[in-house]
């Protein structure tokens, strides 16, 4: 492992870039700032290939808006009407999201400058403290994310929290994927599946109705691997109101089940799996982006990645029946996913 400056954030606070490495070529870049995963070179049988979009500079981070590579919370994804009630008492958030919050706020996660050090084992670890109060929610929260780089190819973040008051908390990692390498332009020729029958059914302003939509016969019905372009071209009304998939597929429904696949996507000769102990997984096919000029200035535009936000349910503050993103004072939040590579055999 090594470590290396970035730059420094608009503020003034330094920033570094960690580098983990295994014996098989694969390495991970990791920023303090966001936590982002700013790039992930995996080996295929045509070489090694960085598959995460990101940005060459600081102050291209501090500029963008779509969370690339980032650490996402207090709360990731929609909390519906910005504001929420808990123990009686109703908190209002910022409103970024048409007239919701979502992923934490104007200054989540993604925008913290965290502590790092390396552990005795090779890990990265990531710690910071979100003050009582921060974007609106209660509680002081200490937060540990530990990057493990493993031999089989594999990327594993640990996410650990811990508050003085009852709060809530729902973790995720927002990396945008493409398998063909970050500067490839589009999805062809890669597949996607997702191992759900459900996902849950969103309003018009991606907010949950509280309704789960069966997968079957549906552009949602990714349980065997799929190209993502028919998906994208259907008229389902759900893929027309989020300008593609933004949706968040069912995997159980506990706030914390056993650690197992959740999807997996490939390209001609790379394959990733998603293991998670979380009962949801929001893919996104970054239908926002923009033009972003990202890394040796690659120009990322709408759906030229994939997201895999592995996380409890969108809104669940506001659906008694969805798992609970409550986080009780003293208790431990504990999550774990992990991005596992593997090369695919010449056809």
């Amino acid at each position: 492992m090594r470590k290396r400056p970035f730059g420094v954030t608009a503020a003034g606070r330094p920033v570094d870039c960690w580098t983990l490495t295994n014996d098989h070529g694969m390495s991970a870049e990791i920023l303090t700032y966001g936590g982002v995963i700013r790039a992930l070179r995996v080996p295929t049988r045509n070489g090694v290939r960085d598959v995460v979009l990101g940005f060459d500079a600081m102050a291209d981070y501090e500029a963008q808006d779509k969370y690339i590579g980032a650490l996402v919370g207090r709360v990731a994804n929609r909390i519906g009407g910005a504001s929420f009630q808990l123990d009686g008492k109703t908190y209002t958030l910022a409103v970024n999201n048409g007239p919701n919050c979502n992923h934490g706020g104007i200054h989540g996660f993604h925008e913290k400058v965290w502590t790092a050090y390396a552990n005795a084992e090779g890990d990265l670890i990531l710690t910071c403290i979100s003050p009582d109060g921060e974007e609106g929610f209660p509680g002081t929260l200490h937060l540990q994310v530990t990057y493990t780089l493993g031999e089989d190819d594999s990327l594993t973040l640990t996410y650990q929290a811990r508050s003085d008051a009852n709060t809530l908390v729902n973790l995720t990692n927002h990396s945008y994927f493409n398998l063909n390498g970050h500067a490839s332009g589009t999805l062809d020729g890669q597949t996607i599946q997702i191992f759900s029958d459900a996902i849950t059914e969103s309003d018009e302003t991606s907010v949950p109705t509280g309704r789960l939509l069966d997968v079957s016969g549906t552009p949602f019905d990714l349980r065997k691997p799929a190209p993502f372009a028919p998906g994208l071209t259907s008229d389902h009304p759900q893929i027309r109101m989020a300008n593609g998939y933004d949706h968040n597929f069912v995997l159980h429904s506990q706030p914390a089940g056993p650690f197992r696949l959740a999807a997996a996507a490939e390209c001609a000769d790379l394959r990733l799996e998603c293991y998670t102990t979380q009962p949801g997984l929001q893919l996104y096919t970054a239908n926002y982006l923009a033009g972003e000029v990202g890394k040796d200035g690659a120009v990322y535009e709408p759906r030229c990645a994939f997201c895999l936000e592995t996380q409890c349910w969108p809104d669940a503050i506001h659906q008694p029946d969805f798992p609970s993103v409550v986080l009780p004072a003293g208790k431990t939040y504990r999550q774990t996913t992990r991005f596992r590579f593997s090369p695919v055999a010449e056809k």
